[in-house]
């Protein structure tokens, strides 16, 4: 029998009195790469978020690695990638040290780092195309490398689920490319990888599984539809009115 690695039973949630996701069933299971695909506004980094417990379900159930999301706390097993790096302007931060801290879940803010830190932020900088970068301030980066940074920083924590909003909006074709690299090689190795998206572009060959939402719910679960390497409808912005402007402590560098 396979693993589930993210299940969400009948999800409603909503903001200000406005609902988002209308009873979303969605199940990840071991090994998968899942994109959620739609329009802006049908709910996708609403649905992402509340499987990982940043935005409260009104009613239905979450399990992450088959536990309950309220009693699961193994949250090295899971890298969650955002949409934007929120420490990029105004914190002098170098490259290397916001990867390393996708370490802390794993081995715990009073454990100094280890040889098998290092080794870890090394090869997890290496997947993305940034070890040239290491020592550089997150400032002076371009976006879709303060975006490669992210997800440097996610895997690193070697997890066994990565969950990415939207990793290549508005970012250059190098990254997008070093992107579908690195999900790749973590897919291959036995990950699981769950993403938002409005077009798939170099993703693509990589999604084995399209779940496209319309209005809070989910309109089709299945191969991805075509033509797929494009914005889901004419009118499309990268803004999300509806999503919380902070995210709990625990997703924070």
């Amino acid at each position: 029998m396979t693993d589930s690695v993210v299940q969400v039973s009948h999800g409603v949630a909503g903001y200000d009195g406005r609902p988002v996701l209308r009873a979303v069933d969605l199940t990840v299971t071991s090994g998968e790469v899942v994109a959620l695909l739609g329009a802006n506004g049908s709910g996708k980094s609403t649905l992402i978020r509340a499987a990982l417990g940043l935005v409260p379900l009104r009613s239905g159930t979450v399990q992450l690695f088959g536990v309950p999301l309220k009693r699961f706390r193994q949250w090295h097993r899971v890298g969650y990638v955002p949409q934007r790096l929120g420490a990029g302007s105004g914190v002098p931060a170098t490259v290397g040290e916001v990867v390393a801290s996708g370490r802390l879940a794993r081995r715990g803010v009073l454990r100094p780092a280890g040889a098998a830190d290092r080794a870890a932020v090394a090869a997890a900088l290496t997947a993305v195309g940034l070890a040239d970068r290491v020592r550089d301030p997150v400032a002076t980066l371009s976006g879709g490398q303060q975006q490669r940074t992210l997800i440097a920083r996610a895997l690193a924590g070697e997890p066994e689920l990565l969950v990415l909003d939207e990793p290549t909006a508005g970012v250059d074709a190098a990254s997008q490319e070093a992107f579908a690299q690195a999900l790749g090689a973590f897919s291959t190795s036995g990950g699981t990888v769950l993403l938002v998206a409005h077009e798939l572009g170099p993703l693509q060959p990589l999604i084995g599984r399209a779940v496209v939402l319309h209005h809070g719910e989910v309109v089709h679960d299945g191969p991805v539809p075509e033509p797929a390497g494009h914005h889901a409808d004419a009118d499309h912005e990268h803004v999300h009115p509806h999503a919380p402007a902070e995210l709990p402590r625990m997703w924070h560098t």
